[in-house]
């Protein structure tokens, strides 16, 4: 479970816009044998443009806990475990155990088109991590391996994470804002807000009274580098409020330059005890600790601090709870483990900043305490609340049980992304750049500044062309984080940074930030972020053709989904400016872009040349918004000249890469050229999320669209991999996956989430959640991958980039589906012989004002 900020930034989707059938609508069929392992398949209300082949048997355990679970299960259901989720016995081995994707899983054809970048890296690399003793942003010689152990990660946004694995044990650290260590710490077993609260529940079943005692130990730092210098030490402390106690151990690591404490604490009650012992040596058989438990089931409680720790000396603390309890029985023992590092400095160790919790709990760094007190007596609340947030999604029986797991569980991200939520000083924010967004300044001091990882192994914040994907969880659940986002990347597109530098993949020499254009990414925390932007180098993504235009869809979408108008004026000026600087790519003026003959957009190691069904879609998306925003900015010389590079532009568009069942990859020679890309209706899918696309704002024909989701669906889909794996990212029109680049054979999970939404907005229900479940069950039960989404799988042998940003479009499928049903609640209901409405008719953004949690 993840906490919420005390501020209640975001209060999840409201009851009244979830999923569900209509009383004329087909119930879901749900036969009491469900036959072990069959795949569940959701039943979706019907519409008039539902496509569902004919002969499907509908069928939906709403209790089906998937394959992890079926050779384990008896008939003990366990204490309050819930029906939903991601399930999985502490005895399960995943069979199947992948690698990262190497240099030597690279086809030799690609290998040599590479061969110049793969020594530019090389040399770059040894420079990073031999000279400047850095870690590198994208790290291709130490990936990280594969472990099959990871659970939720505690924490809430952006106060740093620590990742439990499944088995309990603590195994996965993010401290230091944006840096992971993966690693177990022997010491710390038996067992936003930078807490986590434990609670176990004890039954005594027999007919003799019990003492029942737990014990929670914790090694003060990591055991590593960090604890070297010593200095370490701990300290008991107890904290009592509004008639609510908390005792426990304080574990202060004060090294720089991060310094943190870390807080075990219980909570008292009438019928527990509280003990401790303030040090042992962790890295000894832990005879002493267990010695002194196994007296009495408590522990000696010694007063005062420890010695400070000689340097390579590590040292633990542990905290016990006790309780007599009688024949047939029941009692409850609380513990919270919290981490206070309110003061943070990136790499770069230039400017110094806080987290966003120390707003309401200082930033003296001696908040460990209240943090554990605060979460000890609110938890219950909290679990209230969520459950509340959640239930009307988890108890829609029309929505299979691994799609609610999916969805909310790749909510970890958001937390477990090397996240900071950060305030923002008010001098630190230029003058001259913001001067012309007037709620840029209001924006940022209100809600702070948020920042996370494309991936733990690609280490830039706030990577935009993934953003893109990614965002709709952002945008759904915390808008203003979303926003915040928003001015923050704007900010940066008005500035510049002209050093130059050597760019891996062509060699050439370029400056790192042009102005107007958007950047790739806000930085590397190993670095400075925000201040110097742009970490990635491997492309000059000032000549993508993507990133300037997913910043203007985002615009509109958030504007559309919040009716935040002044967002929208703040925003205009900087859509207007990277509008004209996207318009150098369409080199012969006919109303389309061209790509430049190399990777230049999110798939960056796909070359695409000339006009392409992703790039072009995602231009023609554009410039439609762009109308819209004219229109509603009072701008009626810009709105005819966008107007008027749409028609041109969609002429192009459908003559030169439509071809009877999809559209092309591109509009080169190459044979791949004809290849089915399974995100080549990306611009359709934004528009719709917009409530745009269809009818008078219709910019892609309809049947089109449609015809080009069903071949996809029977190539992409059901062609690769016996149809249970998702979509693969290209498919050649034969029904064999595109291998011209190292990534047109991979499935990448946050593009079939999409896609899945995609279909789901175009009446292709069934196909969408078929499609999706196939990335769910490959990632969460097959690979043991759960909490640790990648970017990419192949079919066999491989992943890429463990723990990524964008399969967090899984939420693109709930907004679909909410869209869907508010469309179905708005349809107009004619009175017999009058012609009259009297169901309500909305507007764009009427229509959308419940779907935005605020």
């Amino acid at each position: 479970m993840g906490t919420q900020d005390p501020g209640n930034m975001g209060t999840g989707v409201p009851a009244s816009e979830q999923i569900s059938c209509a009383k004329e609508d087909p119930q879901v069929y749900c036969p009491e044998e469900t036959g072990g392992t069959k795949d569940v398949q959701v039943t979706d209300c019907k519409s008039p443009e539902d496509s569902r082949p004919p002969k499907e048997t509908d069928c939906c355990n709403p209790e089906d806990s998937g394959q992890l679970m079926v050779s384990y299960e008896g008939k003990a259901m366990g204490y309050q475990v819930p029906p939903f989720g991601w399930r999985i016995c502490l005895a399960h081995e995943f069979t199947e155990k992948r690698k990262p994707f190497q240099a030597n899983n690279v086809s030799l054809s690609n290998m040599i088109k590479h061969i110049g970048m793969g020594l530019r890296y090389l040399q770059w690399w040894y420079r990073k991590t031999h000279v400047e003793k850095k870690t590198p942003f994208i790290d291709m010689i130490n990936s990280v391996p594969l472990r099959q152990i990871y659970g939720c990660p505690l924490g809430g946004i952006g106060g740093g994470t620590i990742t439990r694995g499944w088995r309990g044990q603590f195994c996965r650290w993010q401290l230091n804002p944006g840096m992971y260590q993966h690693r177990t710490v022997i010491a710390d077993q038996d067992s936003s807000l930078p807490v986590g609260v434990f609670v176990w529940d004890v039954e005594n079943e027999g007919d003799e009274a019990l003492d029942v005692s737990i014990m929670f130990s914790m090694r003060n730092g990591l055991g590593g580098g960090d604890d070297a210098p010593g200095g370490l030490w701990n300290e008991p402390f107890c904290l009592e409020r509004s008639g609510e106690t908390v005792r426990g151990l304080l574990l202060h690591h004060p090294t720089l330059p991060n310094p943190y404490t870390m807080a075990v604490a219980a909570r008292v009650t009438a019928a527990t005890t509280v003990t401790h012992i303030t040090a042992f040596d962790p890295d000894s058989t832990g005879q002493q600790v267990w010695q002194d438990l196994l007296q009495d089931g408590q522990l000696d409680s010694p007063t005062g601090q420890s010695t400070p720790t000689q340097k390579g000396v590590g040292i633990a603390g542990a905290v016990c709870v006790s309780s007599k309890l009688r024949p047939r029985g029941q009692c409850r023992l609380e513990f919270s483990l919290a981490w206070d590092m309110p003061r943070i400095m990136f790499g770069a160790k230039g400017q110094v900043h806080y987290r966003r919790y120390t707003r309401f709990f200082g930033q003296d760094g001696d908040a460990a305490p209240a943090l554990s007190h605060y979460a000890l007596c609110r938890y219950a609340e909290w679990e209230e609340r969520i459950s509340a947030w959640q239930s009307p999604v988890l108890d829609d029986r029309s929505l299979p049980a691994w799609y609610k797991s999916a969805l909310f569980n790749e909510l970890y991200f958001l937390a477990d992304g090397g996240t900071v939520w950060l305030e923002v000083l008010e001098d630190s924010l230029p003058e001259e750049l913001g001067r012309n967004m007037c709620h840029l300044r209001p924006t940022l001091r209100d809600y702070g500044r948020f920042g996370y990882l494309e991936g733990q192994e690609y280490r830039m914040y706030n990577t935009y062309d993934v953003h893109f994907y990614a965002s709709f969880a952002l945008i759904m659940l915390w808008p203003k984080l979303e926003l915040s986002l928003q001015y923050d990347m704007a900010l940066a597109t008005l500035r510049e940074d002209l050093t130059r530098r050597r760019y891996l993949m062509s060699g050439v020499m370029a400056p790192v930030k042009r102005r107007n254009v958007i950047p790739h990414d806000i930085g590397d925390p190993d670095d400075e972020p925000w201040l110097r932007v742009n970490a990635y180098l491997i492309h000059d993504t000032a000549d993508w053709k993507d990133l300037n235009l997913k910043f203007v869809l985002q615009v509109y979408r958030d504007y559309y989904l919040t009716g935040d108008q002044n967002f929208l004026k703040d925003m205009w000026p900087v859509c207007l400016a990277v509008m004209e600087s996207e318009m150098k790519f369409d080199k012969d003026h006919d109303g389309l872009i061209e790509n430049g003959g190399y990777a230049d957009q999110t798939y960056d190691g796909w070359v695409t040349t000339g006009p392409s069904a992703y790039c072009g879609g995602l231009w023609l998306a554009a410039v439609a918004v762009m109308v819209q925003m004219a229109a509603l900015c009072g701008a009626q010389d810009i709105q005819d000249k966008f107007s008027s590079i749409l028609s041109r532009g969609q002429e192009a568009y459908e003559r030169l890469l439509w071809n009877g069942r999809y559209y092309n990859y591109d509009s080169s020679s190459r044979p791949q050229s004809r290849s089915v890309m399974s995100d080549q209706c990306a611009g359709q899918w934004f528009l719709k999320a917009c409530g745009l696309g269809e009818g008078d704002t219709e910019v892609f024909p309809t049947q089109h669209v449609v015809r080009a989701l069903q071949t996809i669906f029977e190539l992409n889909v059901q062609a690769f991999a016996g149809g249970a794996m998702g979509a693969v990212n290209g498919m050649q029109p034969h029904g064999v996956p595109d291998k011209s680049s190292v990534q047109s054979d991979e499935v990448w999970v946050g593009v079939v989430y999409g896609l899945a939404a995609t279909m789901i907005q175009e009446g292709l229900t069934w196909e969408g959640f078929q499609t999706a479940e196939g990335c769910y069950r490959t990632v969460w039960e097959r690979l043991g991958l759960a909490f640790q989404t990648p970017e990419a799988y192949c079919q066999q042998r491989v992943f890429r980039s463990l723990a990524y940003m964008r399969p967090l479009s899984i939420w693109a499928m709930q907004l679909a589906l909410q869209q869907q049903q508010h469309k179905k609640a708005s349809w107009p209901k004619v009175k017999q012989g009058t012609g009259l409405r009297t169901g309500p008719m909305f507007g764009p953004k009427e229509a959308m004002a419940n779907l935005s949690p605020e």
